[in-house]
């Protein structure tokens, strides 16, 4: 990585009190209270006036989360009075001022001019008011059309949802009804959904799966180009490597030696750099490689910070692509022999029993290039899983003997994407593809009034959230502390219908999508795979009081993931009765009458059964269904926490291509607020402390085990809560784990217990740096001079940028790893992709 640390001390957690207008929190003649929305128009009146009322209202977020929606209410009024600047009123003015400019297709336009007034009539203005500022502030700066001279907005947020939900739908009682769920933040389609939809190329999958490219030049030069066409229309890949041969490996053709996979994957980095998907971002790609091939070493230092630069890949991420066979050697401390993939093609399709059985007959025939420890490889995994958060560690056989694509031999996945949560069938002709959206678990809560609330239910309890009458987990309620508001759990008749309009529109983009290669098109068109996630079960939890890591955290979010699969396949049957079957259901496990629960018993209920039969009379219009995927886009958006992870810290401050924003948990705050205790103090006690609250003595200790930071939660809870869902993610979850100050040994339990779990992929492992943070407007207990705190703090600031340097993990694996490299892995500033989001 070639930040600095100096560069990213900006971006640090405790640095959140920069001076007014920096989106710090302000010190004299601040009452901490919400700004005025008389504010809006302070000042001189115009445009810049307004924009200094809005960073006023948004730099006071830390002193009352009321401010991200005045600030939010002030840029709404901004933004239609931009819009209206270029006569843009109501929707179909919006369409038609977009379709003159050049910007959305004739399709999209006529269907707006011919059902004119029934859609400018389905645009819920006062839907703005659910935007947080930081959601909305995202929308206006990335999403919005814009005039391609003056650059000002062509269409509010509403006209843009609204838009979207136009270009996939047929007719006017469809576009409302996507229109509802986006409009309420319930539901939100992945970015480049977002982006295309409507568009004159509507490129709408958010992931694409390459796999390796054959052994010969000019296979590895069209995977160059295809990547390039893909990465162009914002497409994040995921490409294998493995078929390539080895370094020192003999080139028959020229009786000389191969360099090995290095080399080209330097000219794939520079590639994925160069093709910067549009002029809006650097392209993101992602390199899998299984760990018997001889050149592995080489790989895992690809993105290191030391070493020769001619033999690093600063752009690519890493992940490997482990069989079953190799971790089995890990726990029993054996050997492990490396193969060049020109003496072995054939390991590179098999997984489960064939393979182990093929690569124990290659080790009995001597055709292995070298043999190591495999316990000294994997060490060699975790020290750059622990150096640079990358290396991630993703499972062969447990994503290919449970996927319902692989019901045929020759139907083998061999690596996932980008972000680890897809899981498809590739080939040489065949490019895997996906399409993502996912549900606001936050949106779908249910409240019930306060005389309904079962007696014992308080505000610390939550078991009654999740258990039914029936011994099931159901529904429950949980008692507000002002004696008014009531939550009784999740609405599951909402979440089902929900489930149900996602999967139909998410079908829909398969044949209305633009595709940058054939090979795309014809895998998706043949598979129709979906991948319908999840976001917002952090504020669920905080919502019913449950602590991440409690049981019943544990049953309520595997019962909202077997909802959400019952609820997905049934429609997918419903589409296959009016559609058709996908063209490739009689290769599927399915067809066999074997569904994803079945591989880990989880599918004994009569629902289950009763959906069992009838995929057997209709078939299934896709092959896959869930997947899991990060959402730090569409989460910001909807104003809750990222896919299924707990939040990073209680107070931080986030950089973003569309600026720097304070983000503060507002339920922490509401509980504090209704104890008297959101004060000055503490405050400033829980930025010294990096968003945690576990060690202020002024903080109840009944609110600590429910505020707790990933950083502070046991990464088991995180691992077997993963687990549990497995069972009804036919496809696969981006799961970060999280690590302060990681070391070789905790690293090497952590994955070998994701293993073991029967995980199928993990994602970045998220560390924090081993340096002093700077804290520049934290007054320091006992020192009254902040002015000279913050001096000091970034005098310290330099002093450590310019002495802290890569450290090598001590050989004994016991150390502490201190890499300024991990500093970007950190999610308080995540290094998202904007394919899978």
């Amino acid at each position: 990585m070639t930040e600095t640390v100096a560069q990213a001390m900006t971006q640090t957690v405790t640095e959140i009190d920069a001076p007014a207008g920096d989106g710090g929190e302000r010190r004299s003649g601040d009452t901490g209270g919400p700004v005025p929305h008389g504010g809006a128009r302070a000042g001189d009146g115009g445009a810049d006036g307004r924009r200094l009322a809005i960073d006023e209202a948004a730099a006071r977020v830390i002193t009352d989360p009321e401010n991200s929606r005045i600030a939010a209410a002030m840029l709404a009024e901004l933004i239609a009075d931009e819009a209206a600047g270029h006569g843009v009123r109501s929707f179909s003015d919006s369409v038609a001022a977009t379709h003159r400019a050049g910007l959305v297709q004739d399709r999209l336009a006529e269907f707006v001019a011919a059902h004119a007034e029934a859609l400018d009539a389905l645009v819920v203005p006062d839907a703005d008011a659910g935007f947080e500022y930081f959601g909305l502030r995202t929308v206006y700066d990335r999403y919005l059309l814009r005039h391609p001279s003056t650059r000002a907005v062509l269409e509010r947020p509403q006209h843009f949802f609204l838009r979207v939900a136009c270009g996939l739908s047929e007719t006017v009682e469809e576009a409302a009804e996507l229109y509802a769920l986006m409009a309420s933040l319930s539901y939100l389609p992945s970015s480049p959904t977002l982006f295309n939809s409507g568009s004159r190329r509507p490129q709408l999958s958010s992931c694409f799966l390459l796999d390796s490219p054959r052994d010969e030049l000019e296979s590895i030069y069209e995977r160059y180009g295809q990547v390039a066409r893909l990465s162009k229309y914002a497409g994040g890949i995921g490409i294998a490597w493995t078929r390539i041969r080895s370094r020192g490996s003999l080139i028959r053709g020229t009786n000389g030696h191969s360099n090995g996979i290095v080399p080209w994957l330097r000219t794939l980095d520079a590639s994925v750099a160069a093709v910067n998907q549009g002029g809006r971002r650097k392209g993101a790609a992602c390199v899998y490689l299984e760990p018997w091939h001889a050149d592995v070493e080489e790989f895992l230092e690809l993105r290191d910070n030391t070493g020769e630069e001619a033999r690093r890949t600063h752009n690519l991420n890493l992940a490997n692509w482990i069989p079953d066979e190799f971790m089995r050697r890990v726990e029993a401390d054996e050997v492990w022999s490396l193969f060049d993939p020109k003496e072995v093609p054939h390991l590179t399709d098999l997984y489960g029993t064939a393979f182990d059985e093929a690569y124990r007959a290659a080790e009995a025939e001597g055709r292995f290039v070298r043999r190591i420890p495999a316990r000294a490889l994997y060490g060699r995994m975790m020290r750059t899983l622990a150096q640079t958060g990358n290396g991630w560690m993703t499972f062969k056989d447990a994503a290919n003997r449970t996927s319902n694509q692989t019901g045929r031999p020759q139907n083998v996945i061999h690596l996932s994407n980008l972000c680890t949560e897809i899981l498809e069938v590739t080939g040489d002709a065949e490019t895997a593809v996906c399409n993502l959206g996912s549900i606001n678990l936050a949106a779908h809560l249910v409240t019930t009034p306060a005389h309904d609330v079962p007696p014992g239910n308080d505000a610390t309890s939550g078991a009654s959230a999740v258990a039914g009458d029936d011994g099931t987990p159901g529904d429950g309620a949980v008692a507000g502390d002002d004696g008014t508001a009531r939550v009784a759990g999740i609405d599951w008749d909402r979440l089902r219908a929900t489930v149900r309009t996602a999967v139909r529109f998410l079908d829909r983009t398969i044949d209305l999508g633009f595709y940058p290669t054939p090979e795309a098109r014809d895998a998706n068109l043949r598979w129709r795979p979906i991948g319908l996630g999840v976001m917002g079960l952090a504020d669920v939890l905080f919502t019913l009081r449950l602590p991440f890591d409690s049981p019943e955290a544990l049953e309520l979010s595997t019962r909202i993931s077997e909802e959400i699969a019952l609820a997905a396949y049934a429609t997918s049957c419903d589409l296959a009765a009016e559609r058709g079957r996908h063209p490739s259901y009689e290769e599927t496990r399915a067809a066999g009458g074997v569904l994803h629960p079945d591989h880990y018993g989880a599918a004994t209920s009569a629902r289950w059964t009763a959906l069992r039969e009838r995929i057997a009379v209709t078939g299934l219009r896709n092959s896959l269904m869930i997947a899991i995927a990060p959402t730090a886009t569409i989460a910001s958006i909807a104003g809750c926490y990222e896919c299924i992870e707990p939040q990073v810290s209680n107070v931080f401050k986030r950089e973003t291509l569309s600026g720097e924003f304070l983000q503060v948990n507002h339920y922490l705050v509401r509980d504090l607020q209704a104890r008297g205790l959101w004060t000055t103090a503490i405050r400033d006690a829980i930025k010294r402390a990096d968003g945690s609250i576990q060690d202020i003595p002024e903080i109840p200790d009944d609110l600590k085990p429910l505020y707790r930071t990933a950083w502070e939660l046991p990464q088991k809870a995180l691992i077997d809560l993963a687990a549990a869902r497995t069972p009804y993610v036919d496809q696969s979850q981006s799961l970060n784990l999280f690590m302060a100050t990681p070391t070789i040994g905790k690293l090497s339990s952590m994955y070998a217990y994701a293993w073991k779990s029967g995980l199928k992929t993990t994602y970045y492992l998220r560390s924090r740096p081993a340096t002093r943070i700077a804290q520049a407007t934290v007054a320091a207990p006992g020192r009254a001079d902040a002015q000279d705190t913050a001096q000091d703090a970034a005098r310290d600031t330099a002093r450590d940028a310019a002495r802290t340097g890569a450290r090598e993990v001590p050989r004994d694996g016991s150390g502490p790893v201190a890499d300024p490299g991990a500093v970007a892995c950190s999610l308080e500033n995540p290094e998202y992709c904007d394919a899978c989001q």
